[in-house]
C-alpha cells in the first residue's frame, strides 16, 4: 500500500465536493453564442449579437479558471496533493525523533541519491500553528535537509493534522521505516509522554504494547541525554545493550562520564564504537585470571592442579593417577584448619 494511500486510511480523505466547477461550466455553456435554448418555438428570443459573444466567453474562462484555482488550494488543503516547498520554510516536529550524528555515514548516500534521481517520496508537513506560511514536517527529515543541501525545494504533501495526528504519522513511518535505533525510540517516547500525550496515541504511534513502551521510557530515563547526544544513535545497539548500559550508569559519577565523552578520541569514533566505548568504561572490571599450578608427585606425576580466582583456592586432584589421595586430604581438613589457626594465635 502507497504511503498516499495510508495517510488516507489514517486520516480519511477530506477532498471537499466541487459544486462550482460544475455552476461555472453550466454557466459558461448557457452563456455561449452557439448554446441554444432547450424548448425552442417562436416566441423564443433570438441569440444576442455576436459583438457580446466575447465578453460572455471572457467571464466562462475567468470563472472556470477562478474555479480550478480554488479546487487547486482545496487540494493542497486536503493533502491530495503535492507541492514544492523552500526547505527554509520547513521546520522540524515538535517532537524529536531522532539523535544528532556529525559523523552520519548515510546522508552522502542520500544526497547522490536525490541529486541523480530527484526526490522520490515526498515528505509530510503541516501549516505551522501560529505562523502563517511556514511549515511544521512529519517525517522526511533528512530528505528535506538532503534537498537543503543541493538547494532544491522539497516535494510535500501538506495536511491539516492536529497534534496526535502529526505524531501518529511520524511514528508510523518511522515503523515501516524501520531505521530508527532503539535509543531513538526510547527518547521519542519520552518526548511524548513529556508532551503530554496519552498513553495510547504513544502506543498508536510507537507500534508497541504498554509493556515494551514502559521499558523504553525506562531506559531513556535513565540515561542522561547528554550522553545519548555524545554516542549519537548507534544503530547496532538493541535493547539488552542498552538495558545493561541503563543499569550500570546510575552508579557512574558525572565527572567520570565526562571524563570520557569529552575525550576527542572518543568523539571522532564511528557512533557504534562510541556506544562499546561507554559500555566497556562502565562494566565490572574482570581481574586477570591467575595461571593455574600444577603440583607434581615424587615421580614427577602431575597429581594435582591450583586455581587461584579472587577469594577462591580451587584444588582439584587426578585419582587415577593417586587413588584415594582425595579423601585422604578431605580427612585431614580439620587436623590442618586448626595447625593454620594455631599458628595464627
Amino acid at each position: 500500500m502507497s504511503r498516499k494511500a495510508n495517510l488516507d486510511s489514517l486520516f480519511g480523505s477530506r477532498a471537499a465536493p466541487k459544486p462550482k466547477e460544475a455552476q461555472a461550466e453550466q454557466f459558461a455553456a448557457a452563456n455561449t453564442p452557439d448554446a441554444k435554448p432547450e424548448f425552442a418555438d417562436a416566441n423564443t428570443p433570438s441569440p444576442p449579437p455576436k459583438g457580446r459573444s466575447s465578453a460572455v466567453r471572457t467571464m466562462g474562462t475567468t470563472l472556470r479558471g477562478l474555479t480550478a484555482r480554488a479546487d487547486a488550494a482545496a487540494d493542497v488543503e486536503s493533502g491530495s496533493a503535492i507541492v514544492e516547498i523552500a526547505p527554509e520554510l520547513i521546520d522540524d516536529s515538535f517532537i524529536a525523533d531522532r539523535v544528532e550524528d556529525a559523523h552520519d555515514p548515510t546522508l552522502p548516500a542520500l544526497v547522490e541519491s536525490i541529486r541523480e534521481s530527484g526526490q522520490q517520496v515526498p515528505v509530510l508537513v503541516r501549516p505551522k500553528p501560529e505562523s502563517p506560511g511556514r511549515y511544521q514536517i512529519a517525517y522526511g527529515r533528512r530528505r528535506t535537509r538532503a534537498a537543503s543541501i543541493l538547494g532544491r525545494r522539497v516535494r510535500a504533501v501538506v495536511r491539516p493534522l492536529s497534534d496526535d495526528e502529526l505524531v501518529v504519522a511520524q511514528g508510523k513511518e518511522n515503523l515501516e521505516r524501520r531505521d530508527l535505533s532503539y535509543i531513538e525510540r526510547a527518547f521519542f517516547a519520552l518526548r511524548l509522554e513529556a508532551h503530554g500525550f496519552r498513553r495510547e496515541t504513544i502506543t498508536a504511534a510507537m507500534g508497541v504494547g504498554k509493556g515494551d513502551l514502559s521499558t523504553l521510557i525506562s531506559v531513556a530515563r535513565a540515561v542522561p541525554e547528554e550522553v545519548v547526544s555524545a554516542i549519537g544513535p548507534a544503530p547496532s545497539a538493541g535493547r539488552p545493550r542498552w538495558m545493561l548500559l541503563a543499569d550500570r550508569i546510575k552508579a557512574i559519577s558525572a565527572g567520570e562520564i565526562s571524563s570520557l565523552i569529552d575525550d576527542s578520541a572518543f568523539q571522532a569514533k564511528p557512533t557504534d564504537e562510541r556506544f562499546v566505548a561507554v559500555l566497556n568504561a562502565f562494566l565490572p572490571k574482570r581481574e586477570p585470571k591467575a595461571k593455574a599450578q600444577i603440583w607434581k608427585d615424587p615421580e614427577g606425576r602431575k597429581v594435582a592442579r591450583v586455581e587461584r580466582s579472587g577469594d577462591r583456592f580451587i584444588l582439584s586432584i587426578d585419582e587415577k593417577l593417586q587413588p584415594g589421595l582425595g579423601a585422604a586430604v578431605l580427612d585431614r581438613l580439620p587436623e590442618i584448619l586448626a595447625a593454620l589457626r594455631a599458628g595464627k594465635e
